[in-house]
């Protein structure tokens, strides 16, 4: 069984900084892309940030030049290095990546979601 458990969400001043990590368990084989998304209160789940298994990068108009998506693949973890925090940015954020397992089956793959709150 895999799973992606997420963390460092929580309370942020405008302007602040905060990251995020995620980190994948279970019986796996391969993690291919990771992603990150976000849903705020009585809107719709929008996608933030992805990052191939070779590294390649690409993010969400909203958030390019403040969000840094990142892994670690030794670790088996994803992070996102939020900067310049704007009220907007409040949200639950969470992991997605789809995952290879023991038995060569490939899925699709959530956190439970972290929770980030801009505000003064």
């Amino acid at each position: 069984q895999v799973q992606l458990v997420e963390s460092g969400g929580g309370l942020v001043q405008p302007g602040g900084s905060l990251r995020l990590s995620c980190t994948a368990s279970g019986r796996i084989l391969r993690i291919n892309t990771m992603a990150w998304y976000r849903q705020a209160p009585g809107k719709q789940r929008e996608w933030v940030a992805t990052i191939t298994s070779g590294g390649n990068t690409n993010s969400a108009d909203s958030v390019k030049g403040r969000f840094i998506i990142s892994r670690d693949n030794a670790k088996n973890t994803l992070y996102l290095s939020m900067n310049s925090l704007k009220p907007e940015d409040t949200a639950a954020y969470y992991c997605n990546a789809v995952i290879q397992d023991y038995t060569a089956k490939s899925d699709n793959y959530w956190g439970q979601g972290t929770r980030v709150t801009v505000s003064s």
